[in-house]
């Protein structure tokens, strides 16, 4: 379709490498506004809740889009959804620094994250289809790798971008970042080899009512909500944390904490064997431990503390994510991208209710009622794991 399906050697299989840097700048955006909230809300008078808003927004479209995604990729192929998607993306980051309220940047923050979905979505459909058994978590890992470094860079970027360039300008750095990754995938991406179209609307309602009754799916849903929940809420006021007295970390200092996601980068490739190894249960109840734990840590006030717990848990989280997708892929036969749509639209939803109620918990008890909330959600991430993962397979 489009002529993005009609490629020579559209029949090869493709290369962890593309897998990656689909998965990088797909989430390069998603985040971006993180390490500059302290910046955004002095520039507007906004409270942290307020400023969060600029990235809950983001994760909401995404959450909304995702399930609709998964048709339209069905229909359309999985190729011209990703590209188009990221052409897309670039036209919202375009107009963020020539907003001039909080409001407008929210709601053009709410646009990226319509076309989000487009790539992360219909890629872990597209992996799905394209790779089978441990070769499928292993990619699966190698794609999270991928989008763990995006969100880490767009971060990175953003901080020190703002510092040289104020936040404005580092917008206009992404939006080159983004055509650059819509040429990679029309040029570097091959077409669908198992690929079958769908165009009908009512099978894929009738798929969607399917996956609402298999109980490991919607399980496996669940345990998504809680896991960004925590990621979420935690690396987005931990900067207001950080930016205030005794830390006072610039735009730049708050970028450099993010580096604790390139343990990531090296962690979520071997998360793969790890799963392997353990099973998709016991691999994510260790996970959601570790990264409890290094949420904890990050009540001691010492700035190395701070670093190290968020280390931590990021890396637990990155094991949660790969094994919850990986055990989606393994029990989920048929209609793949339509449940790769109820997951993130599950899983979006956890990180928009971790700004908003994240923000809530920052504002009435500080940091410390943000921990608390954070660790409470990853304990029921756990029981909701041990109790619905066990469940008997209905995917049909």
């Amino acid at each position: 379709m489009l002529g993005l399906d009609r490629r020579p050697g559209a029949d090869r299989q493709a290369s962890p490498a593309v897998i990656w840097l689909i998965g990088f700048f797909g989430f390069i955006n998603l985040y971006s506004m993180q390490s500059i909230l302290p910046l955004v809300s002095a520039d507007f008078g906004a409270s942290p809740l307020q400023a969060g808003a600029t990235v809950g927004a983001t994760v909401l479209a995404v959450a909304l889009v995702s399930p609709f995604m998964g048709m339209l990729s069905d229909a359309l192929g999985r190729k011209v959804v990703i590209c188009w998607s990221l052409f897309g993306l670039a036209v919202p980051t375009a107009l963020i620094p020539l907003a001039h309220g909080l409001d407008s940047i929210v709601l053009l923050r709410f646009l990226q994250g319509l076309a989000i979905p487009g790539i992360v979505v219909t890629i872990t459909a597209y992996i799905g289809e394209e790779f089978s058994g441990d070769q499928a978590a292993r990619i699966t890992s190698v794609y999270m790798g991928g989008a763990v470094m995006g969100g880490f860079s767009g971060r990175f970027i953003t901080g020190h971008a703002s510092h040289l360039l104020g936040w404005r300008g580092a917008f206009v750095t992404l939006v080159v970042l983004n055509l650059i990754g819509a040429v990679v995938a029309v040029w570097r991406l091959p077409a669908s080899r198992r690929f079958v179209a769908n165009t009908d609307p009512g099978q894929a309602f009738r798929t969607i009512a399917m996956h609402l009754r298999n109980p490991r799916l919607l399980a496996a849903c669940a345990v998504g909500f809680c896991v960004l929940f925590s990621l979420v809420g935690s690396f987005t006021y931990v900067n207001f944390l950080l930016a205030a007295p005794p830390f006072e970390l610039s735009a730049a200092g708050l970028a450099n904490i993010f580096c604790v996601y390139l343990l990531g980068v090296v962690i979520t490739p071997l998360a793969g064997r790890f799963i392997v190894r353990f099973g998709f249960l016991h691999a994510l109840l260790i996970a959601l431990g570790i990264s409890s734990l290094g949420i904890a840590t990050t009540l001691v006030p010492a700035l190395t503390a701070v670093i190290a717990g968020l280390a931590i848990c990021s890396s637990g989280v990155f094991i949660c994510q790969a094994a919850t997708i990986s055990f989606i892929a393994r029990h989920v036969p048929n209609g793949r991208s339509s449940a790769s749509g109820l997951y993130y639209l599950a899983y979006y939803a956890g990180g928009a209710a971790g700004t908003g109620i994240g923000g809530l918990a920052f504002e009435a008890w500080t940091w410390q009622g943000t921990v608390v909330a954070m660790i409470l959600v990853q304990a029921l991430a756990g029981l909701i794991a041990w109790l619905g993962w066990r469940a008997p397979d209905t995917a049909g």
